[in-house]
């Protein structure tokens, strides 16, 4: 039983493709009828699918892609070989993609930029809140005691206390540590 649902649902991804295209059905039913050329715009477009484009060029209908008006049989099958390679090619990296957004915690399916904020904010801010988040207590307890900003810049510095990248305080600084901390 298994292996009949495997065979029928690669049988029906394939010769079910008319099935989900009924305007194509109609265009090909159409050029038998009137023994016409069908026009295909680009051959990638028709299908990335060998199988597909095999059975088209022997349903007896005629047709020519805009994209390679001169191909032959043989040239339209290797297109289909390379369009199909390329459909593989662009599911694995779609699957990869989607792999290492799951591994950074991105909820796959899930609406809203909340879901996207935190990975789309550069690692420089999240390490730039986690230091504010430290400070907190210290620049709270500058505030009670009623220091200015400017006042507050000689205080971490006379307390040992270093900026992110080592060096001493400046306005600038004190000011950005206040802002993010005042954030709710």
């Amino acid at each position: 039983m298994r292996d009949e649902l495997r065979a029928g649902s690669r049988q029906g991804r394939n010769s079910s493709a008319l099935d989900r295209r009924p305007q194509l059905r109609q265009a090909l039913e159409a050029c038998r009828k009137h023994k016409a050329t069908l026009l295909i715009a680009k051959l990638d477009r028709l299908a990335r699918n060998v199988h597909f484009v095999t059975g088209l060029i022997e349903s007896g209908v005629d047709f020519v892609a805009a994209d390679a008006p001169h191909a032959n049989k043989t040239m339209i099958q290797l297109f289909a070989v390379m369009a199909e390679w390329e459909r593989d090619q662009i599911s694995a990296r779609t699957k990869a993609a989607l792999a290492q957004a799951r591994a950074r915690g991105v909820v796959l399916g899930a609406a809203g930029a909340h879901n996207l904020a935190r990975h789309r904010e550069p690692p420089r801010t999240r390490e730039a809140e986690a230091f504010a988040a430290r400070l907190r207590g210290v620049f709270e307890g500058f505030e009670l005691r009623g220091l200015s900003q400017r006042q507050m810049v000689a205080e971490p510095n006379g307390l040992g206390i270093k900026t992110p990248g080592g060096g001493s305080w400046r306005l600038k600084q004190v000011q950005r540590v206040m802002a993010r901390i005042s954030r709710p």
